[in-house]
């Protein structure tokens, strides 16, 4: 994305005549494997991926944007097959490849360059904000929706004879979400600027996060997708005897996680404004794998939810933004990161023991 839009859109001169021809055979093997493991829609991305390659477009942020999510999902094809179908280790080879990936930036931008980012739509998507009336909007449409779902789902489930909440607790629940949402709503539209300029709604990334939540919810919850992941991550040997395609379900999962990885690579880079041979780095994968960890995932699989992710990055951000105001050092965030990490994969072993106990 950044290359494209600094090259005036001559990714050919920019990479060279050889990068270029081995970035689009990467993308060519990328596709085929996602033939192999019958993930069309990966397939469909990546030859999306090579069109915009190969036919080439003038700077245009929305296009250059959609190519970053291409490559992420091309991406997680090579990852998945190797891990689904060859059988390697997914953190092997998901390091290695991280490893990998941040020499092939190296070789993009080289030692020491820095691509600014200066296109004004690439710079809103997390510096913008909504307006005030577009906040409260979002306010509605958001907390309306939620209530919407929770109540539709107990009925549902009384309706069918299924145990259902109290429908008490469930006002309830609808009552503390819109209150902490119109709460929250409200002091993001007062203006949060020192200076002159008004800075003042909701951030764009909010919609963002809300729109891949509720459809990552959707997915998982109510598609076979969904519960065949479910099932391959609780147990994958019971679910390849109940007829699941392990395979293709493990692989699939890769290549969401990475289309979902380049996502949030554009938010950040949106946020500093550039690209360096250091984007990606850093604590980046603590911040992923402990999102999910603080936030309830079971490291050993079968048990989880976006909104945990969501939660456990929450807290991560609330960590270390109240650590940085508190002028903490950096050995301090550090080490309060990590235990707070290792308290929650001790939470998170304690339950499946105690449950496996259960159980028997």
């Amino acid at each position: 994305m950044a290359l494209h839009l600094v090259s005036g859109g001559n990714l050919l001169g920019a990479m060279g005549t050889p990068v270029f021809l081995l970035f689009a055979a990467v993308i060519v093997v990328a596709i085929v494997l996602a033939v192999m493991l019958r993930i069309w829609a990966g397939a469909v991305v990546g030859a999306l991926a090579l069109l915009l390659l190969l036919v080439g477009f003038p700077p245009n942020p929305w296009l250059e944007m959609l190519l970053a999510v291409c490559v992420g999902v091309v991406i997680g094809c090579l990852t998945g097959f190797l891990v689904a179908r060859v059988g390697m280790p997914s953190f092997v080879v998901t390091l290695a490849l991280f490893i990998a990936w941040q020499g092939v930036i190296l070789q993009l931008i080289g030692d020491g360059g820095t691509l600014g980012l200066r296109d004004p739509v690439i710079n809103a998507v997390a510096n913008g904000n909504l307006s005030t009336l577009g906040s409260w909007l979002l306010f509605l449409v958001g907390a309306g929706g939620y209530a919407a779902v929770a109540l539709t789902r107990q009925a549902s489930r009384r309706r069918l004879g299924l145990v259902a909440q109290p429908t008490g607790l469930v006002l309830l629940k609808i009552g503390a979400v819109v209150v902490l949402a119109a709460v929250a709503t409200y002091l993001l539209t007062l203006d949060r600027s020192p200076g002159p300029a008004d800075i003042s709604g909701i951030p764009y990334v909010v919609p963002i996060v809300l729109v891949l939540l509720v459809a990552g919810t959707y997915v998982l919850d109510r598609t076979r997708f969904g519960r065949h992941v479910y099932a391959v991550g609780g147990n994958r040997e019971a679910a390849r005897r109940a007829g699941i395609d392990v395979v293709r379900i493990r692989a699939a999962v890769f290549v969401i996680s990475s289309a979902f990885a380049a996502i949030g690579a554009i938010v950040y880079s949106s946020k500093v404004g550039s690209v360096s041979p250091s984007a990606g780095g850093g604590n980046t994968l603590l911040f992923a794998v402990g999102a999910a960890v603080i936030g309830g995932t079971s490291l050993f699989g079968g048990r989880g939810r976006l909104s945990y992710a969501v939660i456990g990055g929450a807290v991560l951000a609330t960590v270390n933004n109240g650590l940085g105001l508190l002028g903490q050092p950096a050995s301090v965030v550090f080490l309060v990161n990590g235990i707070v990490l290792l308290l929650a994969a001790g939470v998170d072993v304690l339950s499946r023991r105690r449950s496996a106990v259960a159980g028997r």
